[in-house]
C-alpha cells in the first residue's frame, strides 16, 4: 500500500508539471479510489484518477498523454502502476517558451525523446498571463500573482450623502441666504450655492470557501487582502457551511503572509455550500452593522448549494434591498461552455445587477474599472 501511494502522489507531480491542476486532497481521494477497483486493469485505474484528477475537459487528452508516458517508463508491474526506487523518479522537464513540449525523463529503459515529450502552454517566468484561469497556475505563478492582486487599484468611485457643503452648485443655499443678507434689509444681494458632499462607497466581500471552490479560494483571500488594503470601508466576510467575518485578520498588517493560518482557523474551509444559510447569518447577525450607507456587495461563488433554493433566493433579496448594487463574482463563468444551471445560481440570477467572472488577472481588472465607473447617488 505504501509504493501504491507514493507513486500516485508521483503521477499527481507529473499531472502538475504537465499543467493540470490537481490538489494534493485529490491525490488522497484517488489512492482510496484505487484501494476499491481492480488495480491490476489499466483500463480501470486510468478511468479512476481520471475521474478524479481531471476538472476541465480541455485537459482530458493531457491527462491521457500524461498516463500513457508514466506507465511507458516501466512496465506495468502485478499491481497495474509502475514502481519507481527514489533514484529513479521521472520529471518534467518544462522549456522557456510557451508551446514548447514538456519532456518526462525516467530512465534508461523510457522509450524515445519523440515518445516522451507532451505539449502543453508552458509560461515565462518573467510575467504572468493576464488571460490564464487561477486554477491552472502553478505555485510559483500563484506567488507573483499574489503580489499583484495586492497592489491592483481599487477605486470603488463615491457616493452623494444626505450632508451639504457650501460649492458652487444648482442649489441655493437657503440658510446661508437668509443670515447673509439679513443685515442688508432682506434684499438679495447675494445667492450663496451648495452642493452634496461625497464621500467613499463602501464595499461588502462575501466570499464562498468550500469545496468546490478550492481552485480559487486562496486566490479570493488575496483578492480580498487587496480589497482591504487599496479601499475604504471594506467588510469581508468567507462562508461555506458558516459565515465568518474576517474583517479585522485582513486588515492587520502582513495579513497576507498570514493567511495560511486564517485558514487554519476556519473550520469549514473546503467544506459544503449553504449559501442561503450563510446569508440569513448575515442578514441577521451582521447586516444592520455593514450595510450603512449603500455599500456595493460582491458575493465570490460558484453557485453550487446544497441548502434551499428558496432560502438563498429569499435572503438575497434581502440583500439587494439594502445595498447600491448587487454584483456576483462567478469564476466559472470565464470559461465560454459554462450556463448557470446549477439551481442555486438560477435562484440567485433574479437579484443580481451584475454578473461577471473572476478566474483571472484580467477579469479583476476589468472588474476595478466597473466598480469604478458605478454612478454616485443618494445613500438609501
Amino acid at each position: 500500500m505504501n509504493d501504491l501511494l507514493a507513486n500516485v502522489f508521483l503521477f499527481g507531480r507529473v499531472l502538475r508539471r504537465a499543467g493540470l491542476d490537481v490538489h494534493h486532497g485529490r491525490m488522497l481521494d484517488a489512492a482510496h479510489a484505487l484501494t476499491l477497483i481492480d488495480i491490476g486493469r489499466k483500463s480501470d485505474v486510468r478511468t479512476a484518477l481520471r475521474s478524479l484528477l481531471v476538472h476541465r475537459h480541455e485537459d482530458l487528452a493531457r491527462f491521457d498523454a500524461a498516463f500513457d508516458l508514466f506507465f511507458r517508463l516501466r512496465p506495468a508491474t502485478l499491481s497495474g502502476l509502475p514502481l519507481f526506487s527514489l533514484g529513479e523518479r521521472p520529471r518534467v522537464v518544462a522549456r522557456p517558451s510557451a508551446g514548447t513540449p514538456v519532456r518526462l525523463e525516467g530512465d534508461a529503459r523510457s522509450g524515445s525523446p519523440s515518445e516522451s515529450s507532451l505539449v502543453v502552454g508552458a509560461y515565462s517566468a518573467a510575467e504572468i498571463s493576464r488571460t490564464k484561469d487561477f486554477s491552472e497556475f502553478t505555485d510559483a505563478e500563484l506567488a507573483r500573482a499574489q503580489t499583484m492582486l495586492a497592489s491592483l487599484p481599487w477605486h470603488l468611485g463615491v457616493r452623494r450623502t444626505r450632508r451639504w457643503e457650501a460649492a458652487r452648485g444648482s442649489a441655493l443655499d437657503l440658510r446661508r441666504l437668509a443670515r447673509r443678507n439679513l443685515m442688508r434689509g432682506g434684499d438679495l444681494l447675494e445667492l450663496p450655492r451648495r452642493r452634496r458632499r461625497e464621500a467613499p462607497r463602501p464595499l461588502v466581500l462575501l466570499g464562498d470557501v468550500s469545496g468546490s471552490m478550492e481552485r480559487y479560494s486562496r486566490v479570493l483571500l488575496h483578492f480580498a487582502y487587496g480589497l482591504a488594503h487599496g479601499a475604504r470601508h471594506v467588510e469581508s466576510f468567507v462562508f461555506a457551511t458558516r459565515l465568518t467575518r474576517v474583517t479585522r485578520s485582513l486588515a492587520t498588517p502582513g495579513a497576507d503572509k498570514g493567511l495560511s493560518r486564517l485558514v487554519a482557523r476556519l473550520q469549514d474551509w473546503g467544506g459544503g455550500t449553504r449559501i442561503g444559510e450563510a446569508l440569513r447569518a448575515f442578514n441577521m447577525h451582521w447586516a444592520r452593522r455593514v450595510m450603512r450607507n449603500g455599500p456595493v456587495v460582491l458575493i465570490v461563488s460558484d453557485g453550487w448549494d446544497r441548502g434551499d433554493p428558496a432560502l438563498l433566493a429569499r435572503e438575497l433579496a434581502r440583500v439587494r434591498r439594502r445595498c447600491r448594487r448587487l454584483v456576483w463574482l462567478n469564476p466559472l463563468l470565464g470559461s465560454a461552455r459554462y450556463e448557470p444551471l446549477t439551481r442555486g445560481m438560477q435562484a440567485a440570477l433574479q437579484h443580481v445587477d451584475d454578473f461577471l467572472p473572476a478566474h483571472n488577472l484580467a477579469s479583476l481588472e476589468d472588474l476595478a474599472r466597473h466598480l469604478r465607473a458605478l454612478p454616485s447617488g443618494h445613500a438609501p
